[in-house]
């Protein structure tokens, strides 16, 4: 995609487009003391450089899941509304947005009046596909129905079960992402598992501020060492790295040591400043997750 700089644009002007060659992390919104916007304002956006860690030639599907909690605007006669918004950007989008420069971007919405919901969706979801570059999905929840957002942990019995990797006798000495970690057994049969973590923390690459999730990995291959991964996740607990390239960087790790003929990996953070974040990758053929959210979200 072509990105043209319109020198007639204003901070209110729908049909912004961003200057992103000169949106460098360094000049990001996080970690700097910010003002609250006060009428609309797309430019708020502040798109990052997607660096892809999946090697070319693993086929791969995927998506970045964002739910904002604080989401308010005006009816026409001045009533506020409140509601969440549900964003889907597609994992191979040219760039991200920094999550800070969402939460203004929403909160610029404050005092602005829109006919019906409707509008405002519309509007949210041009600005966003044009700041990462590529169409994403919008929907927004009225409050009328908050009721129907249930919190899903995951089934660790029946038909749907997943595992609960997170117990544990071995040592822990290792807070720096390590591969080596991983262990797979190539002489055992081929099975299908699902397995979760609670237990994976990264930090903010710009402030150092933890960031919390589960991780969920279903694969279909040789089995996979469950104290080996625990300790691969548990390996990310220094490092700095945001939510999508960390789950990036699970899925290429366990591709390439474990060889699994299908994967998914899935995590579900932890909100921070009104917003939280799930990435998932997976190869081709895999079921997507369902979009629940988690009580730690």
């Amino acid at each position: 995609m072509t990105y043209k700089i319109d020198l007639r644009c204003t901070r209110y002007n729908p049909l912004y487009v961003w200057p992103v060659m000169t949106h460098d992390l360094d000049l990001a919104p996080l970690g700097r003391e910010t003002p609250c916007p006060v009428r609309y304002d797309p430019t708020l956006l502040f798109p990052i450089k997607r660096q892809r860690v999946i090697p070319s030639n693993i086929e791969v599907i995927g998506w970045d899941f964002w739910r904002g909690y604080e989401l308010s605007w005006l009816q026409p006669n001045g009533l506020p509304c409140v509601g969440l918004i549900k964003i889907t950007v597609p994992f191979d989008s040219p760039f991200m947005t920094e999550s800070k420069s969402l939460k203004l971007y929403l909160n610029s919405f404050n005092q602005e009046k829109f006919s019906d919901v409707a509008q405002l969706t519309a509007r949210i979801q041009t600005d966003v596909s044009q700041a990462v570059g590529a169409t994403v999905v919008v929907s927004i929840l009225m409050a009328e129905h908050f009721k129907n957002e249930y919190i899903e942990e995951p089934h660790e019995v029946g038909n749907m079960a997943e595992m609960n990797i997170d117990q544990s006798q071995q040592t822990f000495h290792l807070y720096s992402p390590d591969a080596h970690l991983l262990r797979c057994d190539m002489q055992q049969p081929l099975t299908t598992e699902s397995v979760f973590s609670r237990l994976l923390k990264s930090n903010c690459p710009v402030t150092n501020q933890p960031d919390w999730a589960s991780v969920h990995i279903h694969y279909h291959g040789h089995p996979i060492d469950h104290e080996a991964l625990l300790a691969y996740v548990v390996s990310f607990r220094q490092h700095q790295g945001f939510h999508e390239k960390c789950v990036e960087t699970i899925f290429t790790d366990v591709m390439r040591v474990c060889k699994p003929g299908r994967l998914s990996v899935y995590a579900r953070y932890t909100r921070r400043g009104g917003v939280d974040i799930n990435p998932w990758r997976a190869t081709l053929g895999c079921t997507p997750p369902t979009l629940m959210r988690s009580a730690q979200q």
